[in-house]
C-alpha cells in the first residue's frame, strides 16, 4: 500500500509516445489496481516494463487513500429459450382444411359433376348480315341537276343500327316466339336446370333467356350472331327466323322511305304548280286591263323611233351647216333644209312625251312596265320552280322504282356437327379458380385479424 502511494504521480499519465511503446502505464495502473484490489496483477503487469518519464521539476503531491475499483455491472440478457419441439396440428389448422374442403373442393367437384352428368349439349348456329343498297344512275343526273333549285337530297339512314337494336327488341323476340315457339325450344332438357329455359309464360322471362341464348356482334355496319339451342336444327332455324324478319323490317323502312320521298316531292310539284297557274292568270289580268300585250315592247319600238329620229335630225344639221357655208344666204334649199330640222325636232318631242303619256286608265306607261316586269319575274321563277319540282318528282318515282335496300347475308345460317356449349373445360378452371381465391381471402383476413389482437 504504501510503495504505490510513494509511486510518482507521472507514473499514471500518459506519455507522448504511448503509441509507439503499448499500453504499458495502463497495464502498469491495472496491476496496481488489482494488487490493491487483493486480486492478482495479470501477465502484462508483471512482464512489460515500465519507463520512466521525461524528467521534470518534482511536485510535492499530497498522499491520497486509494479508490476500491467500482464493479462492473452484470449485462440483463435474455433467457435462452428451449428448442422448438415438433410441429402439432392445431384446432384452426383442422379449420382451414375444412373450409378449403367446403369453399373449394367441394363446390368444384359438384360443379364438375353437374356439368359432364347433367349439363345437356349446346348447339350453335352462327350467321352474318348487312343492309345493301342498290341504286342506278338518279334523274336528278339526267335532268342536269335541276332538283338543287329545290334543295332535294337522297340521306341513306343507319338501317343497319335499326335492324341491330331491332334483333334485341320485344317485338322480334314475339315474332319468333309465334312463328317456332320459343319457350318448348330452350326447355328441352329436363335434368338441367341451370341451362334450360325454367321461366314463366311472360314476355320478360322469355327476353332474358333470350338474351343469353343470342348474341350479337356489330362491327362496321356488319351484324354477326350466335344461336344456341339444344338441337342443331332449332338453333339454324331461329337464326333463320331472324333473318326473314330482318327482311321483312328492311323491306318496311324501304317502302315508308318511298311513300314519304314521293309523297313530299307530289306535293311540291303542286305547290309550284299552284304558283305557276297564279303568276299566268295574273299577267292575264293584266293584259287585259290596259290593252297591252308587251309594254315593254311598245316602249322598246317608241326608243327606235326616237333614235331613228335623232340620226335624220343629225344628218340634218350636218347639210344645213355645209349649205350656209357655201351657198348664199337668200338660197331656196337652206330654208327647206331648216324646215325638216324644225319638223324633225319636234317629231322627237311629241315622241319623247309618249313615255310619259298616261295610259286608258290614267297611269303613266312608265309605271305600267314596271308592273309588268314584276309580273314577268314572278312567272319566271314560278316556271323555273315548276320544272325543278317536276324533275325532283320524276327523280323520285325512279328511285322509288329502281332503288331498293335489302339485307344481304355474307354467311347464313349454319348447321352444328358437333357441340360447342357449354365449354366444361373453361368453365370448370374458372369457377375453381374463384373459389380458390374467394378461400384465399378468407384466410389472409382470418390471420390478420387474429395478429392484432
Amino acid at each position: 500500500m504504501t510503495a504505490f502511494q510513494d509511486k510518482p504521480v507521472n507514473a499514471d499519465l500518459p506519455r507522448p509516445d504511448a503509441g509507439r511503446a503499448g499500453a504499458a502505464p495502463q497495464a502498469v495502473i491495472s496491476a496496481a489496481g488489482a494488487k490493491a484490489a487483493g486480486q492478482p496483477a495479470g501477465p502484462a503487469a508483471a512482464v512489460q516494463p515500465v519507463r520512466p518519464a521525461p524528467a521534470q521539476p518534482p511536485r510535492p503531491v499530497p498522499a491520497t487513500p486509494p479508490r476500491p475499483a467500482a464493479p462492473q455491472p452484470a449485462l440483463d440478457l435474455p433467457p435462452v429459450r428451449p428448442t422448438a419441439g415438433n410441429a402439432r396440428v392445431k384446432s384452426r389448422h383442422r379449420v382451414l382444411a375444412l373450409s378449403f374442403l367446403l369453399v373449394v373442393v367441394i363446390p368444384v367437384a359438384i360443379t364438375a359433376w353437374y356439368l359432364f352428368a347433367r349439363a345437356a349439349d349446346q348447339y350453335a348456329s352462327y350467321m352474318g348480315f348487312t343492309v345493301r343498297s342498290e341504286s342506278g344512275p338518279t334523274s336528278s343526273e339526267l335532268l342536269g341537276g335541276l332538283t338543287s333549285l329545290v334543295g332535294s337530297s337522297s340521306s341513306t339512314g343507319s338501317d343497319t343500327d335499326i335492324l341491330y337494336k331491332f334483333i334485341q327488341s320485344h317485338d322480334l323476340v314475339q315474332r319468333i316466339d309465334d312463328r317456332l315457339d320459343l319457350r318448348a325450344i330452350w326447355s328441352k332438357p329436363e335434368n338441367d336446370p341451370l341451362f334450360a329455359y325454367t321461366g314463366n309464360e311472360s314476355l320478360e322471362d322469355l327476353l332474358s333467356e333470350w338474351e343469353r341464348k343470342v348474341r350479337v356482334y356489330y362491327d362496321e355496319g356488319m351484324i354477326d350472331l350466335r344461336v344456341l339451342a339444344f338441337e342443331p336444327r332449332d338453333a339454324q332455324a331461329i337464326a333463320q327466323a331472324i333473318y326473314d324478319e330482318g327482311t321483312v323490317l328492311v323491306n318496311e323502312l324501304n317502302d315508308i322511305a318511298r311513300a314519304d320521298a314521293l309523297r313530299y316531292s307530289r306535293q311540291e310539284l303542286d305547290e309550284s304548280l299552284e304558283r305557276l297557274r297564279s303568276a299566268r292568270q295574273a299577267m292575264t289580268r293584266f293584259r287585259n286591263e290596259y290593252q297591252l300585250v308587251d309594254p315593254t315592247a311598245d316602249v322598246a319600238g317608241q326608243v327606235t323611233v326616237v333614235s331613228t329620229l335623232q340620226a335624220q335630225l343629225a344628218e340634218q344639221l350636218v347639210a344645213l351647216g355645209l349649205l350656209r357655208a357655201n351657198a348664199q344666204d337668200n338660197d331656196p334649199r337652206i330654208a327647206q333644209t331648216q324646215l325638216r330640222v324644225d319638223v324633225i325636232r319636234e317629231q322627237i318631242a311629241a315622241e319623247r312625251q309618249k313615255f310619259g303619256s298616261e295610259t286608258a286608265t290614267g297611269e303613266a306607261l312608265s309605271e305600267v312596265v314596271g308592273q309588268y316586269e314584276s309580273l314577268m319575274v314572278d312567272r319566271e321563277f314560278a316556271e323555273q320552280s315548276y320544272v325543278a319540282a317536276l324533275a325532283a318528282h320524276e327523280t323520285a318515282r325512279a328511285e322509288a322504282m329502281r332503288q331498293t335496300r335489302y339485307l344481304a347475308a355474307y354467311v347464313k345460317p349454319t348447321l352444328a356437327q358437333d357441340s360447342e356449349f357449354p365449354q366444361r373445360m373453361t368453365l370448370l378452371p374458372i369457377m375453381a379458380g374463384f373459389l380458390l381465391l374467394i378461400w384465399v381471402v378468407g384466410v389472409l383476413t382470418f390471420y390478420s385479424l387474429r395478429d392484432r389482437r
